[in-house]
């Protein structure tokens, strides 16, 4: 009878410890296990405009413990919903090719349309779902990878997207004042984010992403901006977090290199809330 209640007693400390540290907490390099849903729904505003209001939602699952797929999609409203849109909707799939104790490496693929319907990111313009005059068609590649230990995570990423008027239209006529059209469009996204658990409930997370622009249109060469962020993460158990954080644009003064990079006016702000079930 002692035996078994040491081998209860032992059996019990040992479940415990297995899931004393979260399974989903805001960490950069999180992947979730074989047959495991997970979903990060984030609502925030823009860094010049608090009217400007945006909804996000990344929705995955794992289809094995190294390889995921996510789909993902963003609404906004703008000035108490005078104008709105459904921005984009994406499908994202991630392998985790090197999987050693601290260090991982995934490749990453991905394919997304936007807007999808109404406003977007233009104001002026309430296009209809999917408008052949406005919608963007936009393939990504690239890599994540980074060093995690219990309480610190660094994590980098490199991703390239193409986006064209039609999901195989590998055309590459260019911007003019005349026709404004953007055909062939190449984006390069770079970025470091990195985690410090302070402990069980609570850790920070920092991040600073460069994207540029790789074509010239008008022989104007595009320097890029730089997106901070800086918040805090709160996990309500293993399984459910919620984060609050804060943003910040830098912008290039001029359309050359021989600019200054100024910080731009106001800081965005938003909250999520993330579970993996």
């Amino acid at each position: 009878m002692k035996k078994i209640a040491l081998t209860s007693l032992i059996a019990m400390f040992a479940f415990a410890g297995a899931h004393a540290g979260n399974v989903i907490d805001g960490n950069p390099l999180y992947m979730p296990k074989a047959g495991h849903f997970y979903s990060v729904s984030s609502l925030e505003t823009g860094t010049r405009n608090v009217d400007t209001v945006k909804l996000k939602e990344d929705f995955g699952f794992g289809i094995m413990d190294r390889w995921t797929i996510e789909l993902n999609t963003e609404l906004s409203q703008d000035d108490w919903f005078k104008m709105a849109g459904w921005d984009s909707l994406g499908l994202t799939t991630a392998f985790r090719f090197a999987d050693y104790e601290n260090w991982k490496w995934d490749v990453i693929g991905g394919y997304g349309v936007g807007p999808v319907w109404g406003n977007g990111h233009h104001e002026f313009f309430h296009g209809s779902f999917l408008n052949k005059d406005q919608t963007m068609y936009t393939w990504t590649v690239g890599l994540r990878g980074g060093y995690t230990e219990h309480d610190f995570t660094i994590a980098g990423h490199l991703l390239m997207d193409y986006s064209n008027t039609e999901s195989f239209n590998w055309d590459e006529h260019k911007y003019d004042v005349f026709t404004p059209e953007f055909y062939g469009m190449h984006t390069l996204r770079a970025g470091l984010d990195a985690q410090l658990v302070l402990n069980n409930r609570w850790n920070l997370v920092s991040g600073a992403e460069y994207t540029k622009l790789l074509d010239h249109y008008n022989s104007i060469r595009n320097v890029g901006k730089w997106d901070l962020t800086f918040g805090a993460n709160y996990n309500l158990d293993a399984t459910k977090y919620f984060g609050a954080y804060v943003t910040k644009t830098v912008n290039h003064t001029r359309a050359t290199s021989q600019g200054d990079w100024e910080f731009a006016d106001g800081f965005g702000a938003g909250v999520k809330f993330g579970i993996d079930f």
